[in-house]
């Protein structure tokens, strides 16, 4: 296995991974992405590092109510780097370093059609919550499509 890294993504990261989330394997999932819509999450978004190449986006929702701790997951990888178990690391690490701030909850919400995505997150312990109908589309020409809630808490987490 690779090394894989994550870091926070900044300025220089957008147009790098606009080419990723445009690539027709990523964008069938993710939808338009341009610099704009990068650049506007750059906040809420790290960069997998595959042995220091820039291999993908991990995008992440932190809720901080001590009522509802939880965090919400989302990756994509480029074409290349799918496939090799690099989306399982990669979220591995996030769950880790998002325990030791104090989460134990995490969820992930892959297209309900997106076997791949969902065996990955399985592999490392994510389980299916249930079906989000009609829950996401990528285009306003586009039908709506269903989404797959999954969660998964630390002390299921599996290497």
């Amino acid at each position: 296995m690779p090394a894989v890294e994550l870091r926070a993504a900044e300025e220089a990261d957008v147009a790098p991974l606009v080419e990723i989330l445009t690539e027709p394997s990523v964008a069938r999932w993710w939808g338009g992405n341009d610099e704009e819509t990068v650049r506007g999450n750059l906040g809420i978004s790290l960069v997998v590092l595959v042995d220091g190449e820039l291999a993908g986006l991990l995008l992440f929702s932190e809720e901080t109510d001590p009522e509802y701790r939880h965090v919400g997951l989302d990756i994509s990888l480029a074409t290349r780097f799918q496939g090799r178990g690099i989306a399982a690391e990669a979220l591995r690490l996030a769950v880790r370093q998002f325990a030791e701030r104090g989460h134990h909850r995490f969820t992930i919400d892959p297209a309900a059609d997106n076997e791949n995505a969902i065996r990955a997150y399985a592999k490392i312990g994510f389980k299916p919550v249930g079906v989000m109908r009609q829950y996401e589309r990528h285009r306003e020409d586009e039908p709506w499509h269903d989404g797959l809630l999954m969660d998964l808490l630390i002390s299921e987490l599996r290497d």
